[in-house]
């Protein structure tokens, strides 16, 4: 139960707010919209309000935002082609963006709920080399090998630059004194770590920045993701689909509700980020012919970009459908 209530609830808000940025920018730009829906298939709830309906759909695995002459031709002043190239692919990427606003909500919101590291030592682990080395609790954390330190991140990523064996100058601030040590740190696993934990500070501007920072280190990922991908370092068994996802929802959201916000954001971040990748049917393709378009000062044949659109189509709903009995397999249904 707690799995379901979890996956409507992400999915609802994750595609909701991507309709909307399509929704709000259509209506800002004079774009006459036909319908709003949630969902996809059979309708099961609709309510027509001035000239648009708004429907709820039976499976909770998408959404779409129809404009008057956006798929077919129309004669109406106020159609998708009638409006500028700049307009129309604000329009498309507007999706995008509004799922990257929400996840930068929401990690910013996990961020102030869990505490923001800072260079603040909370605890020391026993035995580690921070303990011999002399680093104590209550320590700030100033310099690294005369590298200044100003976030917990600099302090990471400073120590796991260093070479296994060699000692390293740290500076740090104890009862407004600044003292110098030597430490030496270990290796544990692929990193290199003298074994501190930082203390976390509740702040709305270190959390909103913080939300920033998560969501684009995340979408680094994606970047990274996507280069593997295609240099063969990960195949459809690293991809998951809607029952995979549904399966990460609610171990996340059994684990507590920033769980299920930090699984939200990311979730958020991938369907913006694909939706931006230049695959036929997605938002991305539609954005690379409206800049053909604008070189071309005119656009290309609708008919071929629709069956370009088709083949995109089909072969997404071929890989979902393959991702799907993976996933299956996975969570051991079969």
């Amino acid at each position: 139960m707690i799995t379901a209530f979890a996956a409507i609830f992400v999915f609802l808000l994750v595609v909701l707010l991507h309709e909307l940025g399509h929704f709000s920018v259509a209506k800002m730009v004079g774009i006459k919209v036909n319908e709003f829906a949630i969902g996809m298939g059979p309708k099961i709830f609709q309510k027509r309000s001035g000239e648009t309906q708004y429907t709820l759909r039976a499976l909770p695995i998408g959404g779409f935002v129809r404009m008057e002459g956006e798929e077919e031709s129309s004669n109406d002043p106020r159609s998708f082609q009638n409006v500028s190239v700049w307009s129309r692919m604000a329009v498309i990427a507007a999706g995008s963006i509004m799922n990257f606003v929400l996840a930068i909500v929401v990690l910013s919101i996990v961020a102030f709920n869990v505490g923001v590291p800072t260079t603040t030592i909370e605890d020391i682990v026993p035995d580690s080399p921070a303990e011999i080395y002399g680093v104590q609790p209550g320590d700030t954390f100033r310099k690294i090998d005369n590298v200044e330190i100003s976030s917990w991140e600099d302090i990471v990523n400073t120590i796991n630059a260093t070479t296994p064996g060699e000692s390293i100058t740290i500076e740090i601030e104890r009862n407004d004194a600044l003292i110098t040590l030597e430490v030496v740190p270990i290796q544990d696993g692929e990193r290199m770590v003298i074994g501190i934990y930082p203390a976390g500070e509740r702040s709305l501007f270190h959390s909103i920045r913080a939300g920033f920072e998560d969501t684009f280190y995340f979408i680094r990922l994606m970047f990274q993701f996507v280069g593997m991908l295609f240099t063969g370092q990960v195949s459809t068994n690293d991809l998951a689909g809607p029952i995979g996802v549904i399966n990460e929802v609610g171990q996340a959201a059994k684990m507590g509700f920033n769980n299920l916000l930090l699984i939200l954001g990311f979730i958020s971040i991938n369907l913006g980020f694909f939706n931006l990748l230049p695959i036929p049917a997605l938002d991305g393709s539609k954005i690379v012919f409206l800049l053909i378009e604008l070189v071309r000062g005119k656009p290309i044949d609708p008919d071929k970009e629709g069956f370009i659109h088709l083949i995109g189509f089909v072969f997404l709903i071929s890989l979902m459908i393959l991702v799907t009995y993976k996933d299956l397999i996975r969570i051991k249904l079969f």
